[in-house]
């Protein structure tokens, strides 16, 4: 049995570009990974006619239909009205989502302004989902078979807008609902791999060849590129998929080995800080170019404080000397960008912090500041531990954000491999 969704995001501030448009990445990637398959998605102005227009062609294709926005008290939040005239019902006020809203205002000590009131109307055969972050609630409706599509009836589910509210409202309400409403569907399974240091070509050429039995007994496979990093997907239906996800996991983990570092949602960060913390290693850092993007990325990380002593951001020369004790010299003759600078940098956070592991960073990040020697997006990146050190040159020709984002993954690629063990010239798979 196969699940068709739909989802219908409104808010003219997402046509606009006032607003990026998560709802849509989010709720897909929920939806899949439970076994439904979202087929498509849209967004709309906050104008009646076209939320109404949208709300009224998905659901003469869809199974369920997911609306995001226009549920609030404000004069452009249309979504609850227009769609009760849609399926020619009235709306009445819920005593308990009255109660609710005014609860809310109350336990914040803040006067509740008359127009929340309006988020209490709610259609009539309407079931409400309450919100536990704000005060629009969610509304699943049953729309009956020939209503707007021959043979089948559809679920219709209207989400509030904020992120904070909509997510924890359909994992915890609607996802279970959804799997009650529709207890046929087909056993779902899926993996992802993520890997980093391999192309997308390249992990696709390695490994396709090696999954085609898999593939024609329902393996689906599939690749995420983003800067640093490749993910593979591999998933499957029926009463076989467990299997068949278990042995192309296997194929994949043996052609691709050192350079998986996580599966499903893992991000590097979190990676490298579990094993800090696991092997109890004190890790000091030295950024340049990076400018503490690296610190940033593991300070997002709860816990941390366990295992992270520090890091300086030694932009200009002097600060390289006073700070890391990186020698005068040694910038003129090597200059700042360069692989002896890196790995005294290194070297310096190691000794000041009497750390485990420390991570020095050099680089041009550019537009400007390359030569032919050392053109623009050169990085040295060294690791260095009691007794040893490696140091890595890397080429990012890329965009500032996008440059400080994959030389942070690479360098903390180069802890990972040195915490597990693994070789830290990466090679070629």
């Amino acid at each position: 049995m196969k699940v068709c969704v739909e989802l219908v995001n409104t808010g003219s501030e997402l046509l606009l570009g006032r607003v990026l448009n998560t709802h849509q990445q989010w709720l897909c990637r929920q939806l899949a990974d439970a076994g439904f398959a979202v087929t498509r998605q849209v967004a709309v102005p906050d104008t009646g006619a076209d939320i109404a227009e949208a709300v009224r062609e998905a659901l003469g294709r869809a199974d369920v239909v997911v609306t995001t926005g226009g549920l609030g008290p404000t004069s452009d939040d249309l979504t609850r009205e227009h769609v009760a005239r849609l399926l020619g019902v009235s709306l009445h006020e819920d005593a308990e989502v009255l109660a609710r809203i005014a609860e809310y205002f109350a336990r914040r000590q803040r006067r509740q302004p008359p127009s929340t009131k309006i988020q209490a109307m709610v259609p009539d055969g309407a079931t409400v989902l309450m919100n536990a972050h704000g005060t629009a609630p969610g509304l699943w409706m049953d729309v009956p078979s020939g209503r707007f599509r021959q043979g089948a009836g559809s679920v219709l589910i209207m989400l509030p807008g904020p992120p904070r509210e909509l997510q924890p409202m359909f994992r915890e309400q609607v996802l279970p609902r959804l799997r009650q409403h529709f207890s046929g569907l087909d056993n779902y399974v899926v993996v992802t791999l993520r890997s980093t240091g391999v192309g997308e070509s390249r992990v696709e050429e390695l490994i396709t060849p090696h999954l085609q039995e898999l593939l024609q007994r329902g393996l689906e496979l599939g690749f995420c590129a983003r800067p640093a990093e490749v993910d593979v997907r591999l998933s499957a239906r029926g009463s076989g998929a467990e299997d068949v996800v278990w042995q192309g996991r296997r194929v994949v983990e043996r052609l691709l080995g050192q350079f998986i570092y996580g599966e499903g949602d893992e991000r590097m960060e979190e990676v490298v800080a579990r094993l800090l913390l696991e092997k109890k290693a004190r890790l000091a850092l030295a950024e340049s170019c990076t400018g503490g993007y690296l610190a940033h990325r593991l300070t997002n990380i709860p816990g941390i404080s366990g295992a992270l002593w520090g890091g300086v951001v030694a932009y200009a020369n002097e600060a390289k000397s006073a700070w890391l004790g990186v020698s005068p010299d040694l910038l003129a003759s090597h200059g700042a960008v360069s692989g002896p600078v890196a790995e005294a940098m290194a070297r310096g956070a190691l000794e000041r912090a009497g750390a485990d592991v420390a991570v020095g960073i050099t680089g041009i990040a550019g537009p400007g500041g390359g030569t032919p020697e050392k053109p623009v997006g050169t990085v040295y990146i060294a690791v260095a531990w009691p007794g040893g050190v490696h140091v890595q040159e890397h080429l990012n020709v890329l965009e500032r954000e996008t440059f400080k984002h994959v030389t942070s993954t690479q360098a903390l690629d180069l802890v990972r491999r040195r915490l597990c063990g693994l070789p830290l010239q990466q090679g070629r798979p």
